[in-house]
C-alpha cells in the first residue's frame, strides 16, 4: 500500500493522553479508507465502475498498513500505568480499529460477490433491487460517518441518534429482504437469478452496520445504562 501511519509518534508513548489522541486520528485515517472503499462500492452496484479490484486492494492493503500501526502502538502503551478514563480510551480505539479492519475484509468479499455476479453470469440485478442495494448502501456510508462521529467526539446525544439508525437500519434491511422474496414469488427470472448474492449482501450490509454502530454503545455504556434497550444489546442476525 501507498499509505503509512502519520500520527502515531513514539516520542508521546510517555504522555497517555497525547499517545492516545494520536492513536484516535490514525484510526480516523483507517474510517477515511472505510468510507472510501464504500463509496467505490456504491459506483460498482450503480455501474458507474465496472473493475474496482485493484483500487480496492490498495486500500484494503492500506487498512492493513494503518490497522498494525495503531494496535502495536497502543501495545507499547504500559496499560497498567493508565487511569480509568485513559484505560476505557485505549480499548475503545482498538476495538474500533478491529471492527474497521473486519470491515475492509467484509467489504472486499461483497465486492468480489457483485463482480462475480455481473460477470460470470452475465445477470444484473433487477432494477429495483439494485435501486434497494443503493439506499442501504448509502445509508451504511451516513451510519458510518456518524460512527467516527460518536467515537472522537463521544457524544451522547449523536450516540443515542446513532442507535436509532441502526434500528431503522435494521427495519430496512428486513422489509428489503421481504421485498426480495415477494419479487421470487411473483417468478421474476431477473430476481430469481440474482437471488442469493442480493439477500447476502443486504445481510452482509447489516453486519457492516453494526460493526459502525459499535461506538455508540461505549459512549452511552459510560454515561447511563438505561439509554440502551434490551434489543439493541441482542443484535441477532437475521436471515430471511
Amino acid at each position: 500500500g501507498s499509505v503509512t501511519p502519520r500520527h502515531l509518534d513514539a516520542a508521546a508513548l510517555d504522555t497517555p493522553a497525547l499517545a492516545l489522541t494520536n492513536a484516535v486520528r490514525e484510526t480516523l485515517r483507517i474510517g477515511d479508507l472505510i468510507d472510501t472503499m464504500l463509496v467505490n462500492m456504491l459506483d460498482v452496484l450503480r455501474g458507474k465502475q465496472t473493475s474496482m479490484t485493484q483500487a480496492m486492494r490498495t486500500l484494503s492493503d492500506d487498512v492493513e498498513v494503518l490497522y498494525s500501526g495503531v494496535k502495536l502502538y497502543l501495545a507499547q502503551m504500559p496499560r497498567e500505568d493508565l487511569g480509568e478514563h485513559d484505560s476505557r480510551r485505549w480499548a475503545e480505539i482498538i476495538e474500533l480499529a478491529i471492527n474497521l479492519k473486519l470491515a475492509s475484509d467484509l467489504i472486499e468479499r461483497m465486492l468480489r460477490k457483485v463482480q462475480q455476479q455481473k460477470t460470470s453470469q452475465r445477470r444484473s440485478f433487477s432494477a429495483t433491487g439494485l435501486e434497494e442495494l443503493v439506499d442501504l448502501q448509502t445509508q451504511l456510508i451516513e451510519n458510518l460517518r456518524l460512527g467516527l462521529t460518536v467515537f472522537l467526539n463521544s457524544d451522547p446525544q449523536s450516540a443515542r441518534q446513532l442507535l436509532r439508525e441502526k434500528r431503522r437500519f435494521r427495519a430496512q434491511e428486513r422489509r428489503l429482504a421481504h421485498a426480495h422474496v415477494s419479487r421470487l414469488q411473483r417468478k421474476i427470472t431477473q430476481s430469481i437469478e440474482t437471488s442469493s448474492v442480493h439477500l447476502e449482501l443486504i445481510a452482509d450490509m447489516l453486519r457492516l452496520n453494526s460493526l459502525f454502530c459499535g461506538s455508540a454503545y461505549v459512549v452511552l455504556e459510560n454515561i447511563d445504562t438505561g439509554a440502551l434497550e434490551p434489543e439493541d444489546n441482542a443484535d441477532t442476525l437475521h436471515s430471511p
